[in-house]
């Protein structure tokens, strides 16, 4: 899996795949493929997510285990 904490973010908000893809402005199908790492995150979409669960894209792509957002 190529991005694990995204899969794992949306489950402890207890979200269905479709719910959070119609959030972020994706289908259903193109969001599963991001989730399974059958899909590179394009930017645009990593940044809605990081904006969604308020916090950073570094924490999203795991480069860091902070989870709190960057400063603004």
């Amino acid at each position: 899996m190529l991005y694990p904490r995204i899969r794992a973010l949306r489950e402890d908000k207890d979200l269905k795949q479709k719910q959070l893809a119609a959030a972020i402005g994706v289908s259903q199908r193109t969001y599963s493929y991001y989730e399974n790492g059958q899909r590179m995150l394009p930017p645009e979409v990593l940044c809605a997510l990081a904006d969604f669960y308020g916090t950073s894209t570094d924490y999203l792509l795991g480069r860091t285990d902070d989870d709190a957002p960057p400063p603004r």
